[in-house]
């Protein structure tokens, strides 16, 4: 026989209202209230029977709901109170750019630096921009194709392809034809081609 999952109640609207409204003043203490402290003389267990019947057990769910609430409203009056003020929030550090983040990798591979971890984003960017000089400087190239030495599998095989794709438009275009790619990217694919072929 399967057993059956028990179904939690939603939390009504009403009731969620309560929850707040009691979250907000802060947990009662009826026993502590009462002028013997224990709460167990005629009035003190008749208050604290009213205040169980009245505000019902909270289950962890519905605690930690309220919790989340409570925590995302602390948090907005925080900023509006910090924005009232003038005080800005610090804005987060400027984000690098896909190249400046190639180029650090493909240093940090060259220096064999620890840190350095295989990121397929950061080759697939190098692949992609190895022919424009102007994303990928002279003086980082060389590095490239040691790099390039040690690649492998599909990853060769489509450079290889591309490389001599872009090699078989330059013979076609020429290099003095309408549009001519610049002489140093042409010394590039040569050199690619040559590396990996």
């Amino acid at each position: 026989m399967a057993k059956q999952k028990r179904k939690v109640p939603e939390v009504t609207e009403k009731k969620n209202k309560k929850l707040k409204k009691a979250s907000a003043e802060g947990p009662l203490l009826v026993p502590e209230a009462m002028p013997d402290g224990d709460g167990a003389g005629p009035q003190g267990g008749a208050v604290l029977r009213a205040v169980q019947d009245a505000e019902p057990e909270l289950s962890p769910e519905e605690q930690s709901v309220l919790e989340r609430k409570l925590k995302k409203k602390r948090k907005k009056k925080e900023r509006q109170r910090l924005r009232e003020a003038g005080v800005m929030a610090q804005q987060p550090p400027a984000r690098r750019s896909g190249a400046e983040l190639a180029l650090d990798y493909l240093c940090r591979w060259a220096q064999k630096h620890e840190n350095w971890r295989f990121q397929k984003t950061r080759q697939t960017w190098l692949l992609l921009h190895m022919y424009d000089s102007d994303k990928v400087p002279d003086e980082h190239f060389s590095t490239l194709l040691a790099y390039l030495e040690g690649l492998r599998g599909q990853a060769r095989e489509l450079t290889v392809q591309k490389a001599e794709a872009l090699m078989r438009e330059l013979d076609e275009d020429g290099v003095g034809g309408p549009n001519p790619l610049l002489p140093g990217r042409a010394q590039r694919i040569r050199q690619v081609l040559q590396l990996l072929s």
